[in-house]
């Protein structure tokens, strides 16, 4: 039980780098010295035999599509082999230096780009399993991780956190300066709120379900026997979960005796007041009748348009030849005033059409499988960036781009935009709506293609499930 631990293996390179012959030899005293002599100066030092080492992989092992023309720019399935290498087409080079492979098959678009790359575009990905996972209060409760400008610049004007909480414990009552969009990914949870018009809220959701907050609505949220995992989606790209206003920090923070004469109370009734904020910790199990917790308030209780909560999982979702989709705006949510969702599912060899959207960022959540989007950013710059569950997305708003399932199962995700209702600009729809001579001189495209354009927005565009087939003479759809 006392020896070391092996260091787990992610893959990497091995053997002599950066002047470093590993295994270093054991010694058992200190001997040598920290620094060198001026005999080692340019032009003091021997010369190196440069013929004795190498930088280059003999044989490199590609994968499918990797020889093919870079401007094809075929998904590359790195999984194929065990040293991925970063060769598309006739660019790029191997690669011997210091490497995990992981990271590399994981993100194979920017490790060997598409030839259609070009320039610089911000970062647009940010997986929450690099995110810090902050624990809640002792006893197991649950957890939180988060992602903001802290991580990815370049979402502004939205953040997200996926919150777990055990069986029957809290998110302690709280509010915030930005306003909260929730999903339920897993399990089933109480919420509660009050507003400002002497108003109270209860709903039982479960997954599929949604909430919103508005900035400053004091809230609850209690998981069922079972827990329930969230995602929560704020208005304000530099949100940090740790801001939060908690109602334990509040009242530690406020005199006892301005305590007692708020609440009109005496100030042993105070005494036990948490040492220290909850956040999220165990609670006693809520009962199962919501009648029983429906408080009755002055103003009513919030219901129809004023509803915090909408019972997404009971809608049927759009069906199309490549995907489903299912959208939430507030023509439908009006307490979300600013929330427009969609939620996506795109099948094998499928994608999310080529479009952008004209007033608003787009954030995104990969809830399962695993795809690709490039970006375009005017004037002339594009990036491809590659997704898988867990894994948030960002576009800024009016830049084009697509999402390609590049996995063998469906690829489901969620598109959250700020704006009063969900829409988008269709580039295939754009054309065929644009005069054919137009189009034709513009891009030089044969009549059979702009003639076949649909006048209708598809959404998704069905594809060949072989990713590769354009290098063996096949067709992308």
């Amino acid at each position: 039980m006392a020896l070391a631990a092996p260091q787990m293996k992610y893959g990497e390179n091995n053997g002599p780098v950066g002047g470093v012959s590993p295994p270093i030899p054991t010694v058992t005293a200190p001997s040598g010295s920290l620094y060198g002599g001026s005999n080692l100066l340019g032009g003091n030092a021997k010369l190196p035999d440069v013929n004795a080492q190498n930088a280059e992989v003999k044989n490199p092992q590609l994968v499918n599509g990797q020889g093919a023309d870079a401007h094809l720019g075929l998904y590359l399935n790195m999984n194929g082999v065990k040293k991925p290498e970063p060769l598309r087409g006739d660019y790029g080079s191997t690669d011997t230096g210091p490497r995990t492979f992981e990271y590399e098959k994981l993100n194979p678009d920017l490790f060997a780009p598409p030839g259609t790359d070009k320039g610089s575009v911000p970062n647009a990905m940010w997986p929450l399993g690099l995110s810090h996972n902050r624990p809640g209060y002792k006893g197991k409760a649950g957890w939180a991780r988060q992602q903001n400008t802290a991580v990815l610049p370049s979402a502004k004007k939205m953040a997200g956190v996926d919150m777990k909480l055990a069986p029957n414990a809290y998110r302690e009552l709280h509010w915030h300066t930005a306003g909260e969009w929730a999903l339920i990914l897993k399990g089933c949870a109480r919420i509660a709120a009050i507003n400002d018009e002497n108003q109270s809220f209860t709903d039982d959701l479960c997954e599929g379900d949604v909430w919103f907050f508005p900035a400053g609505i004091p809230h609850s949220i209690q998981a069922f026997d079972h827990g329930v995992e969230f995602l929560l989606v704020f208005d304000q790209g530099d949100f940090d979960e740790n801001g939060t206003f908690l109602v334990s920090e509040m009242m530690a923070r406020t005199p006892r005796e301005v305590l007692s004469k708020n609440f009109q109370a005496d100030v042993e009734a105070f005494k036990d007041l948490p040492k220290d904020e909850l956040y999220i910790f165990n609670g006693t199990p809520q009962p199962k009748d919501i009648k029983l917790q429906n408080t009755t308030a002055p103003g009513g209780f919030l219901t129809g348009n004023g509803s915090y909560s909408y019972h997404w999982s009971q809608q049927n979702a759009h069906q199309v030849p490549g995907g489903s989709v299912k959208i939430l705006d507030p023509s439908t949510f009006p307490v979300a005033s600013m929330f427009s969702a969609a939620l996506v599912t795109v099948a094998p060899g499928a994608m999310r059409e080529m479009h952008w959207h004209t007033t608003s960022d787009e954030w995104d959540y990969f809830l399962q499988g695993s795809g690709r989007a490039t970006i375009f950013a005017a004037p002339s710059s594009g990036r491809t960036f590659d997704f898988t569950g867990g894994d948030v997305g960002y576009i800024p708003q009016a830049d084009a781009h697509y999402i390609e399932n590049t996995g063998t199962e469906d690829l489901i995700f969620l598109e959250v935009l700020q704006a009063p209702k969900f829409s988008d600009i269709s580039v295939a729809q754009w054309f065929s709506l644009t005069p054919k001579q137009t189009i034709k001189d513009h891009l030089k495209l044969p009549d059979s293609l702009i003639d076949n354009l649909p006048k209708e927005k598809t959404i998704f565009k069905v594809g060949n499930k072989n990713l590769t087939a354009l290098a063996g003479g096949g067709k992308a759809y």
